[in-house]
């Protein structure tokens, strides 16, 4: 987490089987990129506070939200969702560790993609950030569409075709294969303000791990 946190200082911009087959089925149904009211099976969920036991969904500091720092998870009757307002026109940042602590990775290069649950009431990025190049904003990312602020499940998937980056945060060094080979984390990252929930991300074929 200092390691994160120095990064945030320098205010450079951004910064089991069961489940498995019902996700494929669902995406062969649905089609990828699908947005559908469906509720995901949902892993087993961590002790401590998680959504598909994802454990640290946290606000950067940078760009100004609410909350300003720290965890966006708050509990909602028997469950947990992260919730983050993004205020003013400047990028705001929200991270998500993938193994729940900054200094793991993790392999999704057999990933097809990952199947999230959120609300948006405006458009933004989830960027994929490597152990190797986590610092900077010139990465790979992809667009995570505005659902008017009603709660929808819609799948991203990991084809390379769908990843892009920005000339305004630059171009990143390496390739997106090799950021999936070495994910630390998804960065949420945008420009105007908005008000975000999320309720679910299943990445396909992983499993995190409980801290």
């Amino acid at each position: 987490m200092r390691l994160a946190l120095t990064q945030q200082r320098k205010r450079v911009p951004f910064i089991g089987t069961f489940a498995a087959i019902a996700s494929v089925l669902v995406m062969g149904l649905l089609g990828p990129g699908t947005v559908a009211n469906a509720t995901p099976a949902r892993n087993c969920e961590c002790a401590t506070p998680s959504i598909d036991r994802l454990q640290q969904w946290i606000a950067s500091g940078e760009g100004t939200t609410v909350p300003a720092t720290g965890s966006l998870l708050v509990r909602e009757g028997s469950r947990y969702t992260a919730k983050v307002e993004f205020l003013n026109v400047e990028w705001h940042v929200v991270v998500v560790w993938l193994a729940n602590q900054f200094e793991a990775q993790v392999d999704l290069g057999k990933s097809s993609g990952f199947w999230m649950t959120y609300s948006a009431t405006d458009d933004l990025y989830v960027q994929l950030r490597p152990a190797s190049h986590w610092s900077g904003g010139d990465k790979w990312l992809t667009l995570v569409p505005s659902t008017g602020g009603k709660v929808v499940r819609k799948f991203f998937s990991f084809s390379p075709n769908a990843w892009m980056t920005l000339p305004e945060l630059g171009t990143p060094s390496y390739s997106f294969a090799s950021a999936l080979r070495e994910a630390r984390g998804f960065v949420f990252v945008g420009k105007t303000p908005n008000k975000l929930q999320f309720r679910g991300l299943h990445i396909d074929g992983y499993r995190p791990p409980c801290l």
